[in-house]
């Protein structure tokens, strides 16, 4: 039995904030890296190259992660196959949410100044998210549907999130512990 194109079978399916958090990591990557040149047109399409590299690439070659999924210990897969997805269904994959992250970019680039325009820039990316919120039993969002692939867990990566809060925990109780 399938669902659209998705085999129903048991993945560790990653959470939507470590998603985000992931997502939010390659995002800043790359905006960072485009964001000295000047001309919007030549920094979108530096925006989506850099893009490309970082999420098709390099995902292709090494097991499913980029920079943000090996931070926090993802992997995408394609669910029919069991292995990480071919450069096609990455390509497809990251096409769709990386025109989405440079329509999202330029609406943090436009700020508040016109919070109008920013609140619709930024609209796609939101409702990719809410998409994935929508689906509780494997949290695919738009991008993953089209591509048919999934995000899962995996026990390879840095864990950047638990060792962020392994660190404030440590802190916290450091300071409990000193009594002025």
């Amino acid at each position: 039995m399938t669902i659209g194109r998705t085999p129903v079978r048991y993945y560790p399916k990653a959470s939507i904030e470590r998603r985000i958090y992931a997502f939010l990591i390659d995002f800043v990557a790359v905006w960072l890296s485009s964001s000295f040149l000047t001309s919007w047109f030549v920094r979108s399409a530096v925006f989506l190259f850099l893009w490309w590299i970082l999420r098709v690439i390099i995902t292709s070659k090494n097991q499913g992660q980029s920079l943000g999924h090996w931070s926090m210990d993802m992997k995408v897969i394609d669910p029919r196959f069991d292995r990480t997805p071919g450069i096609l269904e990455l390509t497809k994959r990251e096409g769709v949410i990386g025109s989405v992250a440079v329509l999202a970019m330029w609406g943090l680039e436009i700020g508040f100044a016109n919070g109008l325009s920013m609140i619709l820039l930024l609209s796609p990316l939101l409702v990719d998210g809410g998409v994935a919120l929508s689906d509780p039993e494997f949290y695919q969002a738009v991008h993953d549907r089209i591509a048919g692939t999934l995000v899962v867990t995996t026990k390879r990566g840095f864990s950047l999130d638990l060792r962020i809060k392994r660190l404030w925990l440590l802190v916290k109780r450091r300071l409990r512990s000193k009594k002025y």
